[in-house]
């Protein structure tokens, strides 16, 4: 067997990454022991909670078992597993983050009767935004809520202005179709 010294901390990972592959989930434990410090180091940095961290790192563990070939071939094993980690723990806060403002909303709705149809409104275009293609919600909250121009989008976006108009014309036509259903409650309630 290879003296284990002489290989690079990536090749132990995408040894562990093979071997999981080969043989599954049993071998799991090998690169558990190999990256998990590291790896909570690195979540807690982003998420400031230890208990997060542990999440996170369980499951980025999970991503990588049901798909270990991912690790086993990426070009640089230990940065992606660290992209799968970094991943895992931005839907962690973000997750949390949507949490804490429906707590919030749910505060200041027992606060503030007047809030209540604003954010009820707020809660009708976003659920409407959810149902767009990706690409044409994000178009929609750059252009509404950032003020960016179409050629600012298409910078961010790497697209040209007018694929970028498109969509958001587009856009904007199944948010009115989508918003349509819900204008009498709206002006009523």
């Amino acid at each position: 067997m290879d003296d284990l010294k002489n290989i690079t901390f990536p090749d132990r990972i995408r040894r562990c990454a093979l071997a999981i592959q080969k043989r599954g989930i049993t071998a799991l434990g090998a690169l558990y022991d190999l990256s998990a410090q590291r790896v909570l180091r690195y979540a807690y940095t982003m998420t400031r909670n230890q208990a997060d961290a542990e999440d996170v790192l369980q499951a980025a563990m999970t991503k990588i078992a049901l798909n270990p070939k991912n690790l086993a071939q990426a070009q640089h094993p230990w940065a992606y597993f660290l992209k799968v980690v970094r991943n895992e723990a931005i839907r962690l806060l973000r997750k949390k983050k949507a949490q804490a403002i429906d707590s919030a909303v749910l505060d200041q709705r027992a606060a503030d009767p007047e809030k209540i149809v604003e954010e009820e409104l707020k809660q009708l275009v976003n659920l409407a935004l959810q149902k767009l293609p990706a690409e044409q919600a994000e178009v929609v909250v750059l252009k509404i809520w950032e003020g960016m121009t179409f050629a600012e989008i298409g910078q961010v976006l790497d697209q040209s202005p007018n694929t970028v108009a498109s969509r958001y014309r587009y856009a904007i036509n199944k948010l009115a179709v989508s918003l349509q259903q819900f204008s009498g409650e709206v002006t009523h309630g």
